[in-house]
């Protein structure tokens, strides 16, 4: 693998002439109101097909993660292609069932009627995927969409270059554009000449709250719904009763996962005073098992993913005092693990997501101070809890409106199909996920069926005076 930086040059204009878009948005019409998705072998048989493909193109992919976030092959594989290559499969085991149409029961009062909901694609589904999982997040959605039945038009990340060549090449070769079609180009041009001159009938975004509420802007337009899956400020608790050597390695870990550019990294610890200088000599210590005391000669630590972003980051180090860390390599787009302390709340490191490897400690006493600094940032996407008490386990899952975390842990149920993927408030509306991915991407027709055997005459005017008593009856 070539371990030079990559130099990147961010392109101008879309892939796709408006002509050439009018022309995809037609075909992919067409291709869908012809009905060639709805059936459940169309839809497991295609699934089949992409698993193929990202195993064919495996190699090729891991090399393009590397390129773009120096991401190491147990990193890609386990967060990239393993973790699609695992949701796919789950997708195929239950997809005949998510498709069953489900009875439901009626009311006495509309005898002789059943009712049932039947799952029904929505139509052309535009999937923008974001630059920090270029691959993982794109397709993982992708792979819900075609579960549910519809067309897809992908928008890989410009500022991924490498793997976004890589998808678009695997997309590009394995299907026509009027099923799956792949848009490259700047992410500002999506809105204005795809999503506002079309209507798309579900937008999956990745990506930043104010992007979001852009994309969210365009689609209002033309009425098409969105899924945002957006970021925010996620804590990570230490209360005073963790344990402090385990939770020192889960943090060390999780967080310099692609070196802190995850959507769900704990973007700030709030540890118990009582044990603040034990845990972050842990952590140190932990940091330095995984990666040596200089991160850059690791051959498992990641690079930011450009110059602008690194520039970025490097700001943030004049908010507080470096504990550990703070050095910067901008030709080697390097960032090295980073603690910090004597942070204020109201600093720019603590106002922005900071999705890189800086971490910044601050201490609290009680539960509710803990609450109090968390509520300065409302609706995180992620929250984690290090602690043995189920009480404080308790306060603050019950406390806090999160769109989803751990206890002991950190990242991990984003690995877990079961369970859903998304934010709430600020950090995004609607999941995805194995079933929650298949019932994002459908809609769900409710129908009831009458019986012409029997029709009651109480319904029809003129309506007697024991009608009433009869229809208080049936609604109570």
């Amino acid at each position: 693998m070539n371990l030079q930086p990559t130099i990147q040059h961010e392109p101008s204009s879309l892939s796709h002439t408006p002509q050439q878009l009018a022309d995809l948005y037609q075909a992919q019409q067409q291709f869908f109101a012809a009905g060639y998705t709805r059936s459940f072998t169309f839809r497991k048989n295609q699934l089949r097909v992409l698993y193929r493909a990202i195993q064919r193109h495996e190699s090729k992919l891991m090399q393009a993660l590397h390129e773009d976030l120096r991401k190491s092959e147990f990193e890609s594989f386990g967060t990239e292609i393993g973790i699609v290559l695992k949701e796919i499969s789950h997708i195929q085991q239950n997809l005949r069932g998510w498709m069953a149409h489900k009875r439901q029961s009626t009311p006495l009062m509309f005898f002789p009627s059943g009712s049932k909901i039947v799952p029904e694609p929505r139509g052309i589904s535009l999937i923008i995927g974001p630059w920090n999982y270029p691959f993982q997040l794109i397709i993982s959605a992708m792979a819900n969409s075609i579960a549910a039945g519809n067309t897809i038009i992908l928008k890989p990340s410009e500022l991924a270059p490498a793997t976004t060549a890589a998808l678009s090449a695997m997309v590009e070769e394995t299907w026509e554009e009027e099923y799956i079609a792949v848009v490259n180009g700047p992410g500002h041009l999506v809105s204005s000449q795809l999503i506002e001159p079309y209507h798309l009938d579900i937008i999956h975004f990745t990506g930043s709250t104010a992007v979001g509420k852009l994309i969210m802007q365009s689609a209002a337009k033309q009425l098409s719904p969105v899924i945002l899956e957006l970021g925010g400020k996620s804590p990570c608790i230490v209360a005073a009763d963790a344990s402090i050597e385990y939770a020192a390695k889960k943090i060390a870990f999780t967080k310099l996962m692609n070196a802190g550019q995850v959507c769900v990294s704990a973007d700030y610890l709030l540890v118990h005073e009582s044990i603040k200088e034990k845990l972050v000599k842990a952590i140190i210590k932990n940091i330095e098992a995984m990666h040596g005391a200089d991160a850059r000669q690791s051959p498992y630590y990641g690079r930011i993913i450009n110059e602008k972003h690194l520039l970025r980051l490097q700001s943030f180090l004049a908010d507080g005092k470096i504990v550990y860390g703070g050095e910067v390599d901008i030709a080697d787009r390097y960032f090295s693990p980073t603690l910090m302390e004597d942070v204020a709340i109201d600093a720019p490191i603590m106002q922005q997501e900071i999705f890189g490897p800086i971490l910044p400690i601050i201490t609290y006493q009680t539960d509710a101070e803990a609450l109090a600094i968390i509520e300065r940032h409302p609706y995180p996407l992620a929250l984690y809890v290090y602690t043995n008490n189920k009480a404080t386990e308790n306060f603050f899952i019950s406390k806090v409106r999160f769109g989803g975390g751990c206890v002991n842990n950190g990242l991990i149920h984003l690995g877990n199909a079961n369970l859903p993927l998304g934010g709430v408030g600020y950090s995004g509306m609607g999941s995805y996920h194995g079933r929650y991915g298949f019932e994002a991407f459908s809609h769900f027709k409710s129908i009831m069926r009458s019986s012409t055997l029997i029709d009651f005459p109480l319904w029809y005017a003129p309506y007697k005076k024991w009608y009433t008593t009869v229809l208080r009856k049936l609604m109570k």
